[in-house]
This record gives structure tokens, C-alpha cells and sequence, in this order.
């Protein structure tokens, strides 16, 4: 009886699966894709500039010797003085050769505020900067920066000092403003709000777990936090979604992002298999036709580019990194992948007909397509509706947020897409001009925390879908 048991048992561990451990199983990819909201526009600060007329008087004193932390600068005597006849700017006055500079002054800001200053350019960036007696940056040697905030206003001059570090010293520097409404300095580090993305120095977190590619557009290549969306100031969906979706894997998680701005479902990423139709006496181009449209019963004059053009140009790219995954990603050679999902944000150039009114079928297309592109028929797909001007939204875009809306919550309409496909309603995440960086509509105004709870919204949708078919 016990040696059947035996083969009973070992028969069973034969057929079972065998968990993988952390370091073998399969990295798991998200490929997100849109418009330019998804390339990211949302600041992170105020959008620091070079400084120049804030200073007042600048005076560089000259010692004998090198730098040495234990000497008060305060106390010794220079071996030269000299007033600075222009400081940051593009061309600021050469400091002569000496051992160690101190530059001493007055700064005055022009609108009330928080201020961060960031001294120095490349080796000058090796220094020491106080405001007031308050140490606002230093930056030792081998150790990246550190900043101080501080409040400034425009009807008082405050005493500075920088002490430079090494002998590669030099007038430039930037400030920010950072607790301007709505970039995600003033969110995160004046409001609270998404504490994760701060380390324990109060630093810009970066995840060892999440890798971030961008393609065609946001090409950064990085270890996930911020500066992945349009440039190094801003930030895109990915920040709040690669948060979220990286707590809820033990595996680790890469997030393709191929997108493009200003391009539209109905034209530049038109899906393969889309056939072209007739509205209001023009005929409109199916994939790979062009130009857009024509007028009825005349022949197109083709142009540079087709319809679905912007669709081939993405996913191409995220082919191709598939297909050189190992080369890409030597931290996880031979380890392997597996499409988690889709993610898609998109809706602005659309917002006119006739390409409004089939946003929906166009939709639907799309998602069956592209899964079928990738070998992933079953990947959860989840998509944020348009919300700009919140619920306020009329006319054609207010089409759009409906049809996107139709395709991840009525099941009775799309029952391919139940429990596969979802929509995140963010209308309720719209700010206004006045709660945000910029007069920026249709960029969401740049507020940052717009993108953020568009972000997290997409990744509980996500973590919803994979949670309801894991079951």
C-alpha cells in the first residue's frame, strides 16, 4: 500500500508544474501605447532656468590653497577678490586660476515661492550653496546631490554663499521654482500625495524591479522613476502604473512604451485589416491607403505617409526589442519574457468626424489586432477614456470618452472583451488651468497629478483583469 502511495505521489510531481524561482521566471512585459499624453507631458517642476539677474553683486574670493572642509572661509584671507560682472547666463566672467573659490552676494526672486537651486555644471557641480545660513545644495565628491528647498520672496534680497569643491569652478547655475500648482514637486514633496516616489533622502525613487524603454518618442532607457515621459522634466502614465504593477509582480516587469503625439486611431494608427469607407461624398483611406481621404469617384493622389502608418512604426520597434531582448537586456539573459498586457491612452486628434463617430469600431479592431500582432489573444487590455475639461467634456471628444467606455464596460455590446478588457473613467482626474503648470487643455495642463491618477488607474484596472482571470 505504501509503495503505491509512493508512485501515486511522484506520478503527481511528474504532471505538476514547477514554480520558477524569482531570478528564472519570465520578465513580464506591458506595452503601452497613445497619443502625446502617453509620450507624457506632465512636469515635474517648475521647469528650472539658467540664473543670471536673480544675483546681486556677486563677489568670487580666491584662496591660496586647495579646498579643505575643515577650513572657515569666513575667517581666512583670500588671495584674491573680484566682483563678477556677470554671473550664469549663458557666458558668465572665468574664474582665474586659484586654489579654492568662495562666491559671496545678494539674490532676489521675482514672484513669492519655494526655490531650489541647483549650482554648477558638470565638474563645478561639486559644491556647497547657502541661502540665508541655510545649506540649499551640496554635492561631495563620488555622491550625487542634494537639495534644500527654500522660501523666497521678491521684496527681500537674501545673503548667498557657494563653495566650490575643486578647482573647476564657474558662474553657472539654474533655480526652480518647485511648488508650482501641479508639477509633481509641489504634489508630492509640499502635498504629500504618492510618497512612493520619494527614497528615504527625500530624493526622486528608482526601482530596481521596473525597467522602462521608450520607443519612437520618451526614449528614455532607465530603471523606472521620474523623467521617462516627453523629456527629463516630465512624466507620462508609466510613473504611477510601473509603481503600482511592480508591487504586484514578484517577477520583474519592463514596460515598452511606443508612442507617438498628435496622431489619431482613425488615420495614423489605423490597424491592419481596417477597410476604407464612404462619408459625405469623400471616400477615407483603409490601412496602408492614401492620402486620408479623397472625393468621391476621383482616383487619390497618394502622399508621404498612409493610413495605419503611425501603428506599423510603433509596433515594429516593439518587435524589434523583443527580438533583441537579450542584447537589450542583459540583466535578464536568457531568462525569457511574457506579454502581460496592453495599455492605451489616446483620443485628441480624433475629436471630429468622421472619425469620432467610428472611434468605437476602430477600437475594437485595434485591441484584437494588436493582440494577435503579439501571440497574446488573452492579455488583459486596459484603456483611460479622454478627460479633458473633465465632466464638462462636449461634442466630439465627449463621443470618443463614450465609445472607449462602450468597448471596456458593456459587455452585452463587446462580449468578446468581458473580463479582458477594461476602461478607466478619468474625467474625474482633470484639474483646471488655475490647479496646474500651464493653460494646456489638451495636455491635461501639464498637471502632474493628473497623470499620476491616470497612471494608478490604469494599473488597477490591470491588476483587477489579471486578478479575475487567475482565478
Amino acid at each position: 500500500m505504501l509503495r503505491i502511495q509512493i508512485c501515486l505521489v511522484l506520478l503527481l510531481l511528474q504532471f505538476s508544474p514547477v514554480a520558477l524561482s524569482d531570478d528564472q521566471a519570465p520578465v513580464q512585459i506591458y506595452i503601452l501605447s497613445g497619443q502625446s499624453n502617453m509620450v507624457g507631458i506632465g512636469q515635474v517642476t517648475g521647469q528650472g532656468k539658467r540664473w543670471d539677474k536673480e544675483f546681486i553683486s556677486p563677489t568670487l574670493s580666491i584662496y591660496p590653497e586647495p579646498y579643505d572642509e575643515n577650513t572657515d572661509y569666513d575667517q581666512a584671507i583670500p588671495l584674491q577678490t573680484l566682483e563678477l560682472t556677470a554671473f550664469g547666463g549663458v557666458t558668465p566672467t572665468p574664474y582665474p586660476k586659484g586654489g579654492s573659490y568662495v562666491v559671496r552676494g545678494t539674490v532676489q526672486v521675482e514672484e513669492s515661492g519655494t526655490y531650489e537651486f541647483r549650482p554648477g555644471y558638470g565638474g563645478s557641480t561639486f559644491n556647497t550653496m547657502s541661502v540665508n545660513g541655510v545649506e540649499v545644495y551640496r554635492r561631495n565628491p563620488e555622491e550625487t546631490a542634494q537639495y534644500t528647498p527654500i522660501n523666497l520672496q521678491p521684496d527681500q534680497r537674501s545673503t548667498f554663499k557657494i563653495t566650490y569643491f575643486n578647482q573647476q569652478a564657474d558662474g553657472l547655475g539654474w533655480i526652480a521654482r518647485v511648488d508650482r500648482p501641479g508639477t509633481l514637486a509641489t504634489v508630492v514633496k509640499q502635498h504629500g500625495k504618492f510618497p512612493y516616489l520619494l527614497d528615504n533622502k527625500g530624493n526622486w525613487a528608482e526601482r530596481n524591479d521596473v525597467w522602462y524603454k521608450g520607443l519612437v518618442t520618451a526614449s528614455a532607457n532607465q530603471w523606472l522613476s521620474v523623467g521617462c515621459g516627453a523629456g527629463k522634466n516630465s512624466i507620462g502614465p508609466e510613473l504611477g502604473f510601473g509603481n503600482l504593477i511592480g508591487d504586484y509582480h514578484d517577477q520583474p516587469v519592463l514596460l515598452l512604451k511606443s508612442s507617438q503625439g498628435n496622431r489619431s486611431l482613425g488615420w495614423d494608427f489605423l490597424p491592419p485589416g481596417s477597410k476604407r469607407f464612404e462619408h459625405e461624398g469623400y471616400v477615407y483611406a483603409g490601412y496602408k491607403e492614401s492620402p486620408a481621404r479623397w472625393k468621391l469617384n476621383t482616383a487619390p493622389e497618394p502622399i508621404d505617409w498612409y493610413a495605419g502608418k503611425q501603428y506599423d512604426d510603433c509596433f515594429d520597434a516593439v518587435k524589434q526589442t523583443l527580438k533583441d531582448f537579450d542584447q537589450l537586456f542583459p540583466h535578464w539573459k536568457n531568462r525569457g519574457f511574457e506579454i502581460a498586457g496592453f495599455v492605451w491612452w489616446q483620443g485628441h486628434k480624433d475629436g471630429g468626424e468622421p472619425y469620432a463617430g467610428r472611434y468605437e469600431q476602430n477600437l475594437k479592431t485595434f485591441i484584437k489586432t494588436v493582440r494577435s500582432e503579439f501571440n497574446a489573444k488573452k492579455a488583459p487590455f486596459v484603456l483611460g477614456t479622454i478627460g479633458f475639461e473633465g465632466w464638462a467634456m462636449d461634442g466630439p471628444h465627449k463621443t470618443i470618452a463614450e465609445a472607449q467606455l462602450a468597448i471596456g464596460s458593456d459587455s452585452e455590446k463587446h462580449p468578446d472583451f468581458q473580463g479582458n478588457v477594461k476602461t478607466v473613467e478619468t474625467r474625474d482626474f482633470w484639474r483646471s488651468a488655475e490647479q496646474s503648470p500651464r493653460n494646456q487643455g489638451f495636455h491635461y495642463n501639464q498637471n502632474a497629478e493628473t497623470y499620476m491618477l491616470v497612471g494608478e488607474g490604469l494599473a488597477k484596472a490591470m491588476i483587477d483583469l489579471k486578478q479575475r482571470t487567475s482565478k
